[in-house]
Parts: structure tokens; C-alpha cells; sequence
């Protein structure tokens, strides 16, 4: 089962999106195994966006995920990935589907509401820095059956 991690950024907490970005992949069928609602350092944020480092935008960047509280959780399905960056939305809001999370609620990328894991060994990555093994929650719904085909 792939898993992904992904954040409610600060402009998202601050506009009450946390439960409709919940919700969505909820809906979409994904499997929540992990959350936790936490102010990150600035060392974290450089650790998150170390690729990042030296591109024109990356101090903008650290300011703004540093700058309020950010929902992180970890979310497990078939293709989880590809399934929540499409839940999401293009990085550009103005670029994204209709009906993605960045489409209905974002006009500019510094202001983008979320941050999905683009590769599995990205989210391997990233879910490594943010939680402990310990505390993602293995689980089976009991739905399951009707959303995963194996």
C-alpha cells in the first residue's frame, strides 16, 4: 500500500481548510494513518525544502511554512501519490483541474494551501522526517473492500 504525506500549510490552517482537505480524501477513499497539528522550526522547514535550497524563492518559502501551525498527515492507498496530488491540484493554482483543492480555494502558488509527496521515495523521504514509525496507525476499514480492488 503507498503512502504519502501531506500538509496543510499555514494559509490553508488559517482559512479553515484542514476537514475539506480531509474530507476529500476521505471521500476519494484514502486511508488516513497518521496526523498531527504542530508550529514546524525553521530547521525543520530547511530539512522539508533542502532541495529547494539556493533557488530565488526558497527563504520566501521558509518564512511562509514557518510563519503558523501546519496539519501534517499521512495517507495510505493504491497509487496514494498520484490519487492526492490529483485530489489537490496542479502546484499553480491557476493551472489546476476544476475540482482540485487548489482550484476551488487558491489563486497564487506562494499561497498554494498544501504540500503532497511527488514520488514514492519522496514520500518515504518526507514521511521519514515528520513521523516516527511507531506513530503510523496500521488499519483495515471495513469498507476497504468496496474502494480497494485488492
Amino acid at each position: 500500500m503507498e503512502k504519502t504525506l501531506v500538509l496543510v500549510k499555514p494559509d490553508g490552517v488559517q482559512r479553515g481548510l484542514i476537514g475539506e482537505v480531509i474530507s476529500r480524501l476521505e471521500r476519494r477513499g484514502l486511508r488516513l494513518v497518521a496526523a498531527r497539528f504542530q508550529q514546524i522550526s525553521k530547521s525543520m522547514a530547511e530539512l522539508h525544502y533542502a532541495v529547494h535550497k539556493g533557488k530565488p524563492f526558497y527563504d520566501g518559502l521558509i518564512d511562509y511554512i514557518t510563519s503558523g501551525p501546519v496539519m501534517a498527515m499521512v495517507w495510505e492507498g493504491p497509487n496514494a501519490i498520484a490519487a492526492v496530488r490529483q485530489t489537490m491540484g496542479a502546484t499553480r493554482p491557476l493551472d489546476a483541474d476544476p475540482g482540485s483543492v487548489r482550484h476551488d480555494f487558491a489563486l497564487d502558488v506562494g499561497r498554494n494551501l498544501t504540500h503532497a509527496s511527488d514520488s514514492v521515495p519522496t514520500g518515504i523521504e518526507e514521511i521519514e522526517l515528520w513521523f516516527k514509525s511507531h506513530e503510523l496507525v496500521e488499519w483495515t476499514r471495513d469498507i476497504d473492500r468496496w474502494i480497494f480492488e485488492d
